[in-house]
């Protein structure tokens, strides 16, 4: 199975987020991400055998860092992995914590964070990208994430969440 940390948008994000990507103009075979797999991964554990999920939840179980506030404020494609992507241009602090606890009690390696949400994939020639009005997100947890791949869109099931702390 494959695993990996992530934030999920509430529901009013998730629709500002999908009135963004509907105002993209994508060319075949470029498509849309559905809104049920908007996300910001956090750490991607990759494959992991059964035996090993108690490990990760109590990663996650152990997490102890504050809410934060993100700010999507920008339009992105990326030429590789072929995306286009709602990027926060300010990392809070908060959640460049919670990324580098993450990384730390994981023992993952700790690439540059790119606070993002893939609005879609398989751009293969990049679109006029438009001025986006800022989105604000509000994380409020840390769920761990099954992904399945194979079909023509991943399959994302949230195995365990838990909450953020209050900010101070």
């Amino acid at each position: 199975m494959r695993l990996f940390f992530a934030l999920w948008p509430d529901a009013d994000t998730a629709t500002q987020l999908t009135g963004v990507a509907a105002g993209l103009s994508l060319q075949v075979p470029g498509r849309l991400v559905q809104p049920r797999n908007y996300h910001l991964t956090l750490a991607f554990i990759g494959e992991v055998v059964g035996s090993r999920l108690a490990h990760w939840q109590q990663i996650g179980r152990a997490l102890r860092a504050p809410r934060c506030t993100i700010v999507f404020n920008s339009l992105e494609h990326w030429p590789e992995p072929r995306v286009v992507v709602a990027v926060a241009q300010e990392l809070p602090g908060p959640l460049l914590g919670l990324w580098t606890q993450l990384h730390d009690a994981a023992d993952l390696p700790r690439p540059r964070l790119r606070a993002h949400v893939t609005l879609a994939r398989k751009v293969a020639q990049a679109p006029v990208l438009q001025a986006m009005s800022a989105i604000t997100w509000r994380a409020t947890s840390v769920s761990l994430v099954l992904s399945e791949t194979g079909g023509i869109e991943s399959a994302y099931t949230v195995v365990d969440t838990w909450p953020l702390l209050y900010e101070p």
